[in-house]
């Protein structure tokens, strides 16, 4: 088992802007207490890793900094070179990820879950779509023939949606916010849709009615897992009011039921915006801490 970090790879921001990049750092250094030795540095994705999802057109409109104003507004964020970087090294994260859970059992990417990029744009602070990037690649490398992916972030994952439409053996479930961006919701093969203000009690009882169901569905060589940390009460982008303790038992109703069905889990963190910040690392480093506790060897 091994957890690919890429905060080292600095991402320079204005002042009060809204994607809140002193998380990964922060994440970085709380996993570190408990599972330093599992921590490697992200490899960054090629080009040709890219283009298993992605249009050489966009990539290099990427590479040569030639994003339109429109671009960047749709992304979120503003073009730097150190954003492509980054971006790289999320998608990489999250490859290695899935291989260290075919290998081992469980993978961990401490960033990725950009599940709004499309084919030949971003969107939402997603600049490439790291898990429509990792498993088309793995299917093309004879490494998976089937998987799943269930993605509890608070948003829709609408790029993987359209991304991975028209891919029978990669089965996309999302449970996500109704009335939360994206506005415009694509198609995933399962979507369970939440109202404004959903606690613990409705989330659990829906998520834990579907699993079996979605094992049964995919029949997945692999899980990938997006533990968005927003669906949280206090989230400034959330609007559902799980607390800490929901989203434990949220993640440990996933995690059993990968080890039930005997199906290797890769994990990647997604969203979070709470206020204080320290809300979300606490959150995702309880995601990371659980997994290691299940999957690590002792």
């Amino acid at each position: 088992m091994r957890i690919y970090r890429t905060d080292q790879f600095a991402l320079p921001l204005p002042a009060g802007h809204r994607f809140p990049v002193e998380k990964y750092a922060l994440l970085h250094t709380a996993v570190a207490t408990f599972a330093g030795h599992l921590i490697d540095t992200a490899p960054a994705a090629s080009d040709a890793m890219l283009q298993c999802a992605h249009g050489m057109a966009y990539l290099q409109k990427l590479e040569h900094g030639n994003l339109t104003a429109a671009e960047e507004r749709m992304l979120g964020l503003p073009w730097s070179p150190q954003l492509v970087i980054r971006s790289r090294r999320s998608v990489g994260a999250t490859i290695a990820a899935c291989r260290s859970a075919l290998d081992g059992g469980c993978g961990i990417s401490l960033a990725g879950g950009t599940h709004h990029a499309y084919a030949d744009h971003g969107s939402g602070f997603c600049v490439f779509n790291d898990t429509a990037v990792a498993l088309k690649l793995l299917q093309a490398e004879g490494a998976l023939a089937t998987a799943l992916v269930i993605d509890l972030d608070v948003h829709q994952g609408n790029g993987t949606a359209a991304m991975l439409a028209d891919e029978a053996r990669l089965f996309t479930f999302s449970m996500h916010g109704r009335h939360n961006f994206p506005f415009q919701k694509e198609s995933s093969d399962w979507d369970i849709e939440l109202p404004d203000g959903t606690g613990d009690a409705d989330y659990l009882a829906q998520l834990a009615g579907a699993l079996p169901q979605l094992f049964a569905l995919a029949r997945p060589d692999l899980v990938l897992y997006l533990a968005g940390a927003d669906s949280y009460a206090g989230d400034r982008l959330g609007r559902l009011a799980l607390t800490r303790a929901g989203l434990a038992e949220r993640d440990t109703l996933v995690i059993e039921s990968c080890r039930r069905f005997g199906v290797p889990l890769a994990i990647t963190m997604g969203g979070g915006y709470a206020t204080p910040i320290s809300d979300t690392v606490a959150i995702q480093a309880g995601t990371v801490r659980a997994a290691v506790g299940r999957f690590a060897p002792a």
